[in-house]
């Protein structure tokens, strides 16, 4: 057996899906197909229960994923390792978040520091970001909750308080603080539920004994602001995206001491962490510290 080999039945096993595996690699269908299949004659076992077109991994498949999984772990972090011996220049740190827009600061920060490093970024719910994190796709996570799953640890970056937006025309618009209570009727525009904003939303909520009235919410917590800027709702917005650049909205403080969120860099405990990586991760924790301080 070959690496193109376990590449190709780590990507069928954990997607049991050889149409879009191909699609993925750009490779005809039948050849992959007859990859798996070389693959399985010199184990000398089926590795998927085959039902029709579908594939289901069985228990000699999940058995052996555990080892190709184990094994190109370590194969990559070997390259990766030769890699940070030739110097920064080699290296490349790959980052997950839930937004991109908040790392902007510490990717500037390494990028002026190591220009000859990579800098490569993908986004996604916490959920999907810990996904990633635990496949390792990804060397480092930015997400808003501490990640439940063994084998991972976390820092935290930043507690920062969360912000009523609304549009500057808005009848709040002129005020500091507003109610849960006075918020029973507004509109509101958020993220789908799971998103962090749409779980603060809802635990403030629930804690006054309301629910809110959504009219808008989505998978792109980036849009949230420039939709509240239109005047057609209002929303959650961090504290940290008063320095953001982007369309005008005005900021209140809501009395409602649940009303923060908390953000943590999660990595993967046995897993080798590049130099990059390893940069990446001290550049970032000082510069959300720096945040810290500003907000204070």
């Amino acid at each position: 057996m070959d690496l193109l080999q376990l590449s190709y039945f780590r990507m069928v096993a954990r997607t049991e899906n050889i149409s879009r595996v191909a699609a993925e690699l750009r490779v005809a269908q039948p050849s992959l197909s007859r990859t798996i299949t070389r693959l399985e004659n010199e184990l000398g076992v089926p590795l998927f229960d085959r039902q029709g077109r579908r594939l289901r991994l069985n228990r000699f498949g999940a058995a052996f994923l555990t080892r190709v999984e184990r094994a190109l772990d370590e194969l990559e972090g070997a390259r990766r390792e030769v890699a940070d011996l030739a110097g920064l220049e080699q290296g490349a740190a790959l980052i997950g978040a839930e937004n991109l827009k908040i790392l902007q600061h510490a990717i500037k920060d390494f990028v002026r520091a190591y220009p000859g490093a990579r800098v490569q970024l993908c986004s996604g719910t916490t959920a999907e970001v810990t996904a990633r994190l635990i496949a390792g796709e990804i060397d480092l996570g930015v997400i808003s909750y501490p990640p439940d799953a063994p084998g991972l640890v976390h820092q935290e970056l930043l507690d920062e308080e969360v912000l009523l937006a609304v549009s500057p025309d808005h009848r709040f618009a002129g005020r500091e603080r507003v109610t849960v209570g006075e918020l029973a009727d507004e509109p509101f525009i958020t993220t789908s539920p799971e998103y962090w904003q749409r779980t603060v939303l809802d635990k403030v909520f629930a804690r006054a004994g309301l629910r809110p009235v959504i009219v808008c919410e989505g998978d792109d917590p980036s849009a949230v602001r420039a939709l509240i800027a239109t005047g057609l709702g209002v929303g959650l917005l961090p504290g940290l995206a008063r320095d953001y650049p982007g369309p005008p909205v005005a900021w209140l403080r809501l009395d409602e001491v649940y009303c923060r969120r908390t953000l943590h860099l999660a990595w993967r405990e046995d897993a080798y962490l590049s130099l990059a990586a390893r940069r990446f991760r001290e550049l970032a924790a000082a510069s959300f510290a720096r945040e810290r301080v500003s907000e204070d």
